[in-house]
């Protein structure tokens, strides 16, 4: 599991690579919470464009960042998930509560 992040104008960008299941997801957590905790950003941009595969341990991962986040007062959306992972979100109706962006990568 890699984790690229950058902080610009309160967005706090955060991108996964690899897998999020039982044993990646705690330490992908703990990591992303520190980065909350340190930055406090209006907005967290999740970008799971390189997530080959999550189970319902990256399903909780996501939707416990987007409570931390939302308790903090700050907003969150999910950017380019790939078709598998947007089919698990759509499934449990994630875009419901969480925005979810395909945004145009060069």
């Amino acid at each position: 599991m890699e984790i690229i992040s950058n902080v610009n104008d309160g967005i706090l960008y955060v991108k996964l690579s690899g897998d999020i299941d039982h044993h990646s997801a705690k330490t992908v957590r703990d990591c992303v919470d520190n980065l909350i905790r340190k930055n406090n950003p209006a907005e967290l941009e999740l970008d799971l464009s390189s997530i080959e595969f999550m189970d319902s341990s990256g399903l909780g991962l996501v939707l416990g960042r987007y409570k931390k986040q939302t308790d903090m007062g700050g907003k969150m959306k999910i950017i380019n998930p790939t078709k598998r992972v947007l089919q698990i979100l759509q499934l449990a109706g994630v875009e419901k509560i969480i925005k979810i962006e395909r945004i145009r990568q060069a």
